[in-house]
């Protein structure tokens, strides 16, 4: 059974919709959430969060329904929109004391070894970090209440190429650790680097949830890198 479970969401807005998008993600694997700007990928997001009423469908976490089971199963979601604006002059160490008061699941072990990971500074100031030492900072906090589960919308955009790369070697070695992370995505090459799975959506219905490998066995034709296939099938779908 996959640790997320993602059951035939339908949400209608006047000019767009979720068709009844299906998919899972597993533990101790990374699974890029792929589609152009506009094709689904953050409304899809906040549904699996309960963050928007849906027309249809279910999301479960760990076998037990969202909806019934809200507040226990936040507790072991991380969830991210790319960086963040903590209070921008007070202290990380300061902003963690803060912070931990609202979790009873807050594990200082786990906080100080990805504290470690990470190469974070307690005395810093978020104004003091670079953009991929602020996206590192937030998942600091969502791992450190023992996030299972990590729901990421964007988490690269607008980094330097170098903060991405890094930022994907962390997803590799939480994958390493059994954290499940679920990402979306427009960039390619990131899915090329680290994902295992990929869920590709456009125009709000899923086209493909798949291992990355069957993915390519499946749609690629001969000499197609993973980017040549993405844009083809955008290009095909445009003109469908």
């Amino acid at each position: 059974m996959s640790i997320v479970e993602v059951r035939s969401l339908v949400k209608n807005y006047p000019s767009f919709s979720l068709k009844d998008v299906t998919f899972g993600v597993e533990k101790s694997r990374i699974t890029g959430f792929i589609g152009r700007n506009g094709s689904g990928k953050t409304t899809t997001i906040k549904a699996m969060l309960n963050l928007i009423h849906l027309d249809g469908g279910s999301v479960s976490f760990f076998g037990m329904p969202l909806q019934e089971n809200e507040t226990e199963t936040k507790k072991h979601i991380g969830y991210s929109t790319g960086t963040v604006s903590w209070y921008p002059r007070k202290k990380i160490g300061d902003i963690v004391n803060v912070v931990r008061r609202f979790y009873d699941t807050w594990d200082d072990g786990a906080y100080r070894k990805y504290l470690a990971l990470f190469g974070l500074d307690e005395s810093k100031t978020p104004m003091e970090l670079s953009e991929g030492m602020k996206v590192k900072f937030n998942l600091l906090i969502a791992l450190s209440h023992k996030s299972e589960v990590l729901i990421l919308d964007e988490p690269t955009s607008g980094l330097d190429p170098f903060s991405r790369n890094e930022l994907l070697d962390v997803f590799l070695e939480l994958k390493r650790h059994g954290v499940a992370v679920f990402f979306s995505t427009h960039i390619i090459s990131d899915i090329e680097k680290c994902a295992d799975d990929i869920v590709y959506i456009s125009q709000g219905k899923i086209v493909a949830a798949t291992s990355k490998d069957d993915f390519m066995e499946e749609f690629s034709a001969p000499g197609e890198t993973l980017e040549d296939t993405m844009l083809r099938m955008e290009g095909e779908a445009i003109h469908a």
